[in-house]
């Protein structure tokens, strides 16, 4: 099977570590803009951070009040002393939050926190303020893929999404369709109206329930719907749900659950076609490399080093690496790119499209934010 490009996900230590770290420093408050931030993505040289926040500690000496002036010297002083336990930035970057904490008006207590991410920093900061940047640290926290799931038949209807390894029930409806029951002549085609009319409701309430949840959800990936022939393929097709959510439909999956273990029951069923996502969103990704490069020229580039040019001059917005490139070449791109936030994605040459991505570009290539020639 061929390597894919996986998001990292936070273990769960590592998530519970970072949660408790952004409420301790969401949570401090300084008097004055005497907390200090400072962000240096992976790759930066961490010497010349230490240049930099000396000359930032000269300048701080301008401050006119004594108490601000003390507290964010001292705190860059304190960083300064922290930064020499590195030889170099570790591999994700790292966030150091410094300053005065006291809780009492005049008093000082400086506190240090040095941090080395679990996910890359993509941002390069230095900042005082009443309150630490903890933004960055923030986003790490949100998981990168949600798929939506349904599993429905014609009584019962369950609305989950699949978020990381979890999975959550969002709602439950019923529709009041009867179960089958014995009829004849007349009694029978009225029963048999009866159940398609309230069959149809339901459908056009799980279809406005799922537009309620998914329509604005900027995380979905993917929706997977199962349930129970041919009840799941009706609801699609005259179930009211809004066109955009149709397209996001990935998968649909025969279950013969409509509750909670169902929504577990799908999830297994469908993790194939979740992993064929990645390979999904890669060839998209490259054809819209090679359409970039086709029809607007100066908003893509390629090659080693017309695209480390156009990384230094932070034109780079989507940074696409073949995964076979020379280990040392790889990680040189990726700091740059994490220094002016652009994507980075991996790309196989395991399939038709990397395979001509790497054939033209030697495995790597760009898409510009704007043209630099």
């Amino acid at each position: 099977m061929a390597e894919r490009y996986v998001p990292i996900d936070l273990t769960p230590k590592q998530k519970q570590e970072l949660e408790e770290l952004v409420i301790l420093l969401g949570n401090i408050r300084g008097s004055h803009t005497e907390l200090v931030t400072v962000l240096i993505p992976a790759g930066t040289n961490i010497h010349q951070v230490s240049t930099q926040l000396s000359s930032e500690a000269g300048t701080a000496e301008n401050i006119k009040s004594k108490a601000t002036r003390t507290a964010v010297v001292t705190a860059l002083e304190t960083i300064i002393r922290e930064l020499k336990n590195y030889k170099q930035t570790p591999p994700h970057g790292l966030a150091i939050y410094c300053g005065n904490v006291s809780e009492k008006e005049g008093g000082q207590d400086i506190q240090i926190w040095a941090y080395e991410p679990p996910k890359p920093l993509n941002i390069r900061l230095y900042r005082c303020d009443k309150v630490f940047v903890i933004d960055p640290l923030k986003e790490m926290l949100n998981v990168t893929e949600v798929f939506g799931l349904l599993v429905m038949d014609r009584r019962e209807a369950t609305i989950g999404i699949l978020e990381g390894k979890q999975i959550k029930v969002l709602r439950t409806l019923t529709s009041g369709v009867p179960g089958k029951i014995k009829a004849g002549g007349q009694s029978a085609a009225r029963f048999e109206r009866l159940t398609e009319g309230l069959a149809k409701e339901f459908f056009r309430r799980v279809a406005e329930a799922m537009k309620e949840i998914f329509f604005e959800m900027p995380r979905l990936k993917g929706i997977i719907v199962g349930g129970p022939i041919p009840t799941k393929e009706e609801f699609l097709e005259y179930g009211d749900l809004v066109t955009k959510l149709k397209e996001k439909v990935i998968a649909i999956k025969d279950i013969g659950y409509t509750d909670e273990h169902g929504l577990k029951l799908l999830v297994e069923a469908s993790e194939e076609d979740i992993a064929q996502q990645e390979f999904i969103k890669e060839k998209i990704l490259i054809q819209r490399f090679f359409e970039k490069l086709g029809k607007t020229r100066d908003r893509a580039t390629y090659g080693y080093e017309k695209t480390k040019l156009a990384l230094e001059r932070g034109a780079v917005a989507v940074l696409l690496l073949a995964k076979n490139l020379p280990k040392d070449q790889m990680q040189e791109l990726e700091a740059l790119a994490a220094n002016i936030g652009s994507e980075v994605h991996i790309i196989s040459n395991e399939n038709q499209e990397g395979e001509q991505f790497y054939n033209l570009t030697k495995g790597i290539g760009a898409i510009l934010r704007f043209a630099i020639e």
